[in-house]
């Protein structure tokens, strides 16, 4: 089965603790900057690599978490939002532990993320214990340029969730099976290539040993003539009509809500999505993307047909506000009455997680696109059903 989580691995510490040094020992390349000069890195520096029996990470550089410069202040705010993006957060420090590593410390527990610390420059300064607040402690010298520990240190505290081979039709779909995809090709779609989530069912089958069969929405209704398929998946936009054309014995969910559980937290958006139900006028709407990309200002699914959908569906005026990728939150997610989370395709389930946990917390419904879309067409409990069951 195809990987479709890349875990992300935050180093964070005080300036000058050796952080870039550790990402180019464990990457063994010249990733980051190093100098001595404090606060040479200043934006968080991502880097991809292989770790065995892992598979591809993202590690990430962050800036010191003690900048007193002018910019530290917002150098640090960076910092601290790359921990929602992590599945394990490495601490480094040198000589000795400070309330700034507590403060992480405390900050990851909080947030649910594995941590280790690493000791760098052990080779200046006497080793500390190897355990401190219950949490490992691994001694290290980036001069050594040997990382086959820190490598064996992620292995540990690596949760085997955030790189382990998922199933992206939730054990439905088996050997032999014939699925449908349904792919649209119209405007919006990129000109020569399948968007990702289409991509991903596709391998998903063949890695299962099941058929896929892909069509265009015209096609569907003669292939149905013949074929009583085990499952078909569509573009959430093509719901309406996909739905009028399959029979109702044929299961049928869309690549969005194959995505909601894969990626997201599946029964908080099946919980969230009747509360679209209850908006009133003015009330505003979060909408939050997981990818940059050009906008259709007529087609894009985001900014413009699902606000006219929800708007459709109750009757309201709505207001919208669009996050892209992976930027924060706002401050005041309390006052938004609903969110709409994308399939989250570009980025990993820790990163969706963090940021519908966050809105939930604060008392904002959370649905995911599919959901959303299906709701105002009145066929949410159908295409929900296949892992409901």
């Amino acid at each position: 089965m195809v990987k479709l989580n890349r875990p992300h691995i935050g180093i964070f510490g005080r300036m000058n603790a050796g952080k870039s040094s550790l990402v180019n020992v464990l990457s063994g390349q010249d990733t980051a900057v190093v100098a001595s000069v404090p606060g040479t890195t200043t934006d968080p520096v991502r880097k991809i690599m292989e770790i065995l029996d892992v598979g591809p990470v993202t590690l990430i550089d962050t800036a010191g978490l003690d900048d007193i410069s002018e910019l530290g202040p917002q150098r640090i705010a960076k910092t601290r939002e790359v921990l929602d993006q992590v599945n394990l957060a490495i601490l480094v420090f040198s000589k000795e532990i400070s309330s700034y590593e507590k403060e992480l410390a405390a900050l990851c527990r909080a947030k649910k993320v594995p941590f280790f610390l690493v000791q760098n420059k052990t080779d200046l300064y006497p080793a500390a214990a190897a355990e401190w607040d219950g949490a490992e402690v691994v001694a290290f010298s980036c001069l050594t340029k040997e990382n086959k520990p820190l490598l064996e240190a992620i292995k540990r505290h690596l949760p085997a969730a955030s790189y382990a081979h998922d199933d992206i039709f939730g054990g439905f779909v088996g050997e032999n099976d014939e699925v449908v995809l349904v792919m649209p090709i119209d405007a919006s779609a990129p000109q020569g290539r399948l968007i990702l989530p289409q991509v991903q069912a596709l391998r998903g089958l063949l890695d299962g040993q099941a058929v896929g069969i892909c069509l265009q929405p015209p096609q569907l209704p003669g292939w149905l003539a013949k074929h009583t398929p085990r499952l078909v998946v569509t573009d959430s936009q093509a719901f309406k009509y996909v739905n009028s054309v399959v029979p109702e014995n044929v299961p049928l969910t869309s690549f969005s809500i194959l995505f909601s559980r894969l990626k997201g937290d599946f029964d908080l958006f099946l919980q969230s999505t009747p509360k679209i139900d209850d908006l009133q006028e003015g009330d505003q709407v979060l909408i939050l993307e997981s990818c940059s990309h050009s906008v259709n200002k007529c087609d894009d699914i985001g900014r413009v047909k699902i606000p006219n959908w929800l708007q459709k569906k109750t009757g309201k005026k709505l207001q919208f506000e669009v996050i892209a990728s992976l930027d924060p939150l706002p401050q005041n997610v309390s006052d938004y009455k609903l969110a709409v989370q994308c399939g989250g395709c570009m980025v990993t389930r820790a990163q969706i997680v963090s940021r519908v946990h966050r809105l939930a917390e604060a008392g904002v419904p959370v649905t995911n696109y599919g959901m959303a879309i299906a709701w105002c067409n009145g066929i949410f409990g159908r295409v929900t059903e296949i892992f409901r069951r």
